[in-house]
């Protein structure tokens, strides 16, 4: 991970408005310092046909290559522009609270959220942002207004990971879908009785696009502890104990059958399924993503 955004995750920075938008600014703009510029979050067009320079277009839709072939303006003129609205929920449920190295699971969401979020407002994309536990519903309606990104921030900043995962009660806001939407989904998949997948079934339209990032703890996913443990479940707080030399092997098959059920789960129902490490960098894991993106604007 990049030293500087190491030193920024700290609680007095992740907790602050300011201090995201800080960590979101140098994630992205390190990254599209690179050969990435041309990757979009949510808009995209079709090119149709070049017309004439007229006064009031936008610049940036001048064609260089043509005028140094003809010494005219053209415009790319797109045969089908879509703005795709992009939602992002994020699972606030405890088991979400899980930390490694100094960092939970919900605090890597919210700055990968973050990260996203500036990118959609840096290409003038409509965004909202919905938080889920049984507790409450935190929503921040999709708007593109100057001020959204900093409501965006704010609730992000007092997302508490409480509680378990809400029932389908109360959610069905979060099925109003209307026009083309793209919605990313932060989870560690964690819930009771399948809710998560009903749920995540539910947000699949033939209209838009479902993303999930599936967020999981490298000793999560590997059980390199060495010793006898007990572990407590953050959300029952049922309790126990392991010994992770003789049970390593069994608990890594299980949770690798686990992966795999909900990756081809998910590809079945058109869904997008990205796992992500916590000791994943910021900057790999939106790589990733819009690599990802990018094929599905195809």
């Amino acid at each position: 991970m990049n030293p500087q955004i190491k030193d920024l995750l700290k609680p007095e920075i992740l907790n602050t408005v300011n201090g995201l938008e800080l960590l979101a600014r140098i994630i992205v703009e390190g990254f599209m310092s690179g050969s990435n510029k041309s990757q979009a979050v949510g808009s995209g067009q079709e090119f149709s046909q070049y017309r004439s320079y007229e006064p009031g277009d936008d610049l940036r839709q001048l064609d260089w290559k043509m005028y140094a072939r003809s010494e005219r303006y053209y415009i790319k003129q797109a045969e089908i522009e879509t703005n795709i609205t992009v939602k992002f929920i994020v699972d606030a449920s405890h088991s979400m609270a899980y930390t490694e190295d100094g960092i939970s699971k919900l605090q890597y969401a919210k700055v990968l959220a973050a990260a996203l979020a500036y990118l959609c407002r840096k290409q003038s994309d409509t965004f909202g942002l919905f938080t889920v536990n049984n507790k409450t519903i935190s929503t921040v309606q999709p708007r593109f207004e100057q001020q959204q990104f900093i409501r965006f921030l704010n609730a992000l900043v007092h997302i508490k990971g409480e509680g378990t995962w809400r029932k389908d009660n109360g959610l069905e806001q979060l099925f109003d879908h209307h026009g083309k939407e793209l919605i990313i989904f932060f989870t560690d998949l964690y819930d009771d009785g399948e809710d998560l997948q009903r749920f995540i079934s539910r947000l699949k339209t033939p209209r838009n696009e479902v993303i999930v990032f599936h967020l999981m703890g490298h000793h999560e996913l590997n059980l390199d502890q060495e010793g006898s443990f007990t572990f407590e479940d953050l959300e029952t707080h049922a309790q126990l104990k392991v010994d992770t030399v003789q049970q390593k092997e069994q608990y890594v098959t299980r949770v690798t059958t686990w992966l795999q059920h909900s990756r081809m789960w998910m590809l079945e129902k058109h869904i997008t399924y990205q796992l992500v490490s916590m000791q994943d960098a910021f900057e790999k894991t939106l790589r990733d993503f819009l690599k990802v993106r990018k094929t599905l604007m195809r």
